[in-house]
């Protein structure tokens, strides 16, 4: 039994965030998942705006049955702190963060598995955007 740690904004939560948790857990091997849910301040700091304020995110995420453990990220910094101080053994990332992350390998081992090719939040956010009302009393009537 692992302890593993992931981190993400789980901003318009989707099935590729859910599958990514599952694989998280199972290689957890039956031990915990922790999962780092970006905060609204931090995500000012990226250059990204959420829809869902970070409390509510954070409620979804542990809402989760893979999710044993929810943490805020508050800096790119943390993550050595928060692997030694939860004792984690392995660290998650989707594949498009490949090698990012490789430093953190003096503290835990490192993986990065594959996403769900077919469905992202900037997906979700860029259909929505296509089909909303042009103006702001289109759909009030």
């Amino acid at each position: 039994m692992r302890t593993v740690i992931t981190y993400g904004t789980y901003d318009l939560l989707h099935y590729g965030h859910i599958e990514l948790l599952r694989r998280a857990k199972e290689m957890a091997g039956g031990g915990r998942l922790i999962v780092g849910v970006s905060t609204d301040e931090f995500n000012t700091q990226k250059g990204k705006t959420s829809h869902f304020e970070y409390s509510k995110r954070k409620k979804m995420v542990e809402a989760i049955r893979y999710v044993d453990l929810v943490i805020p990220e508050e800096d790119w910094s943390q993550k050595p702190a928060d692997i030694q101080h939860h004792s984690v053994d392995l660290f998650v990332m989707g594949d498009d963060w490949q090698g990012e992350f490789d430093d953190l390998s003096a503290f835990c081992e490192v993986a990065y598995i594959s996403r769900t090719p077919e469905i992202s939040s900037t997906v979700i956010k860029q259909a929505i955007h296509q089909t909303a009302p042009k103006n702001k009393d289109a759909g009030h009537e």
